[in-house]
């Protein structure tokens, strides 16, 4: 009775494990909470735990402001400082897509001339942000997702209740590119020469475990070693 029981709480476990969309990853302490990045298991893509990473670390990139914001193309040299880096032992960080057409935008632009329909507004889950702000972190049509949100909200750090830049060129204006207000969930397009907008990197696939350096590994050895014979001396 004991094991049947054992194994169902087992196998519910494991199914909820199996189930969970938003996964830590990189923790800055060895099996701590604190992950420098975030792997969404329903769309295949790793977000950076650090929503405006820019604001503290420009790369060499000249252009930012110190909150954070730049232009849709010093964000592209700014993600390419980011990349040259490796950081978290990955090169091909970028601006989260946008998927168009969108038929879950609340919306939806017909604007002739063999475009697509456009969508724009609220809901747009066809889009990474919008995936992310309504599926992954409960927010919630016109209200403040500072203020209403699911626990995986608190994954994250230094979110901005602000304008980000999606990687996405707005197809009928090539001079400008998709955004995601990310305090209310709505999704548009604006000139790529603005400088109000911050940038939260993503990229394909999973990191997963990200190996300690090898020189560190072995300074924290020595440390151990050293004081195993300080205790031995001691003793």
């Amino acid at each position: 009775m004991f094991r049947s029981a054992a194994i169902t709480l087992a196998l519910c476990f494991a199914t909820v494990t199996a189930q969970a969309a938003l996964l830590g990853r990189a923790a800055l302490t060895p099996g701590g909470t604190d992950y420098q990045a975030i792997y969404d298991s329903d769309l295949n893509v790793t977000w950076l735990a650090n929503a405006n990473l820019a604001a503290t670390n420009n790369f060499g990139v000249s252009g930012i402001a110190p909150a954070g914001y730049m232009s849709w193309e010093t964000a592209q040299n700014w993600l390419s400082g980011l990349n040259a880096t490796s950081y978290l032992g990955a090169t091909n960080w970028r601006m989260p897509t946008t998927t168009q057409p969108d038929p879950n935008c609340s919306l939806q632009y017909n604007l002739g001339g063999g475009f697509p329909l456009q969508g724009h507004g609220y809901s747009c889950t066809g889009s990474e942000f919008g995936h992310l702000f309504y599926n992954e972190l409960g927010g919630v049509v016109g209200s403040n997702i500072g203020t209403i949100h699911n626990s995986n909200y608190e994954l994250f750090n230094n979110i901005q209740l602000d304008l980000y830049w999606s990687g996405t060129t707005y197809v009928p204006d090539p001079s400008a590119a998709w955004a995601f207000y990310f305090t209310y969930g709505i999704q548009d397009a604006n000139n790529k020469e603005h400088n109000f907008y911050d940038v939260w990197a993503v990229r394909d696939g999973d990191i997963g475990v990200v190996p300690i350096p090898a020189a560190v590994y072995l300074f924290g050895s020595a440390l151990g070693l050293m004081g195993w014979m300080r205790r031995k001396s001691i003793a």
